[in-house]
């Protein structure tokens, strides 16, 4: 296994291109141990010509911990869905492999992935990793572009870093998807539970390199302790900061890539493309985290 530095910055390496490696078969612990070394190292992992199906997917991320069901899975009825309950939907399909309409709820609910963000940050044991298979990808557009947290973290000033090394900010999806236009009521009477805000550092140490990064993302909605509107324009000012294109890296997507991001340090959002005409099938499958990064607030 080979890996080749895609981009780099003022932090060092981030992204990397592998070679020489079928994720498809079953992996050596040291291999696997070499991926996750590549992981620490690089944040993002970009394998090509992975010919996964959804179980061979879901067994290889298996390789890292347990697996974690998408919130889109959790919200949406079993007749619903077009994939696995363990398999995250990324595409513009529904349960009969159809384009979704202009004003098709889910539809409507996943343009909240063109924000930046870090997934499952609404949970109050945010992701690891995530792991997105191109199954088929579209003429144009809808490429995915990645942020170095790390980076965006080592380039902030002594004062800004001394400001928020102890903040704590609440992070739910409902905050995201407000953004868009998307109420919180539309999810139903029945989902509201799992929109209740978490509560995550701004500033996390990733638990190998030891390393700080920001831990930033559009379902942020609040600082505790601060009033909103303060909080909200410095998480602005935040975020415009560390999505600068010397922290940033675009990936244009072939058939069959696999990409492994490490969600504690990188952000990263899809990009617009022509969703009601071209078909965008990208298959996600998740490896939960291990910690809360804050305590939780106390339920009423």
């Amino acid at each position: 296994m080979n890996i080749t530095p895609l981009t780099q910055n003022v932090s060092g390496d981030f992204v990397g291109e592998v070679s020489g490696i079928d994720l498809t078969a079953p992996l050596s612990e040291a291999a696997v141990a070499a991926i996750e070394a590549g992981m620490d190292h690089y944040a993002v992992l970009v394998f090509h010509d992975q010919q996964f199906d959804d179980d061979s997917q879901l067994a290889f991320t298996r390789c890292f911990g347990e697996l974690e069901v998408s919130s889109g899975g959790e919200m949406s009825k079993p007749e619903e869905r077009r994939l696995k309950l363990e398999m995250a939907d990324i595409s513009n399909l529904d349960r009969n492999n159809q384009l979704r309409a202009a004003n098709d709820r889910v539809r409507l609910i996943a343009l909240g992935n063109r924000l930046w963000h870090s997934d499952a940050s609404f949970r109050a044991i945010p992701a690891k990793y995530s792991l997105l298979s191109a199954r088929i990808v579209p003429g144009k557009g809808g490429n995915t572009e990645f942020a170095d947290m790390r980076a965006a973290y080592d380039a902030l000033d002594g004062a800004t870093k001394a400001q928020i090394e102890d903040l704590v900010t609440e992070h739910s999806n409902a905050f995201s998807r407000e953004m868009i236009g998307f109420p919180a009521e539309a999810y139903g009477a029945d989902n509201q539970d799992k929109l209740r805000p978490v509560r995550h550092r701004l500033v996390r140490t990733h638990p190998v390199t030891g390393r700080k990064s920001l831990y930033l993302s559009a379902h942020i909605g609040s600082i505790v302790g601060w009033p909103v509107p303060e909080a909200r324009a410095f998480i602005r000012d935040l975020m415009e900061h560390a999505t600068q294109p010397e922290f940033t890296y675009a990936h244009a997507w072939r058939p069959w890539d696999l990409v492994i991001w490490d969600n504690r340090t990188t952000m990263h959002r899809a990009r617009r493309y022509d969703d009601l005409h071209d078909i965008r099938d990208m298959r996600r499958s998740t490896v939960r985290g291990d910690a809360m990064t804050a305590p939780q607030a106390q339920a009423a």
